[in-house]
């Protein structure tokens, strides 16, 4: 009988990626965003005047690769860091006009991938999909935090 652990699925789970990415990345080119710019031009579109270190949690990334992210995207003129009135060394991030003017056509590329890559799937079929690899992703995050734990 064939158990979970023998079945290899590591590789088709990095090709979607991959090629998710190099789609996406075809499609958005004409607005000169990286995947990662996105996604925290979204995220900030949904909860604006967040801190570097709380986007980077949201984004479950290192906070100096936001920091790189942010740079960016403030030198592209999509972001302006703003003091923190109550950190002096802190800075809050806000969307500046060209940012929110690009969030309706980022998200039609991004509906428009969806419905490429899901081709011939059914609803269901792509929620037990979902459910599966988010009980794989919660095994995985689970690792690490015990990597993390203090021996006992």
């Amino acid at each position: 009988m064939t158990k979970p652990e023998d079945i290899s699925f590591g590789y088709l789970l990095s090709d979607v990626t991959l090629l998710f990415r190099k789609h996406f990345d075809r499609r958005a080119e004409r607005f000169g965003l990286t995947r990662a710019q996105w996604r925290a031009i979204k995220m900030l579109y949904r909860r604006e005047d967040l801190r570097q270190n709380e986007l980077a949690e949201q984004l479950e990334m290192e906070p100096i690769a936001v920091g790189r992210v942010i740079d960016r995207l403030q030198a592209a003129g999509f972001v302006e860091r703003r003091p923190d009135p109550k950190d002096r060394r802190a800075w809050r991030l806000h969307l500046t006009p060209q940012a929110r003017a690009v969030v309706d056509d980022m998200e039609e590329i991004s509906r428009g991938l969806r419905r490429d890559a899901t081709l011939g799937l059914t609803v269901d079929e792509l929620r037990q999909t979902l459910a599966v690899l988010g009980r794989i992703k919660d095994n995985l995050q689970a690792l690490d935090q015990a990597d993390e734990a203090p021996p006992a």
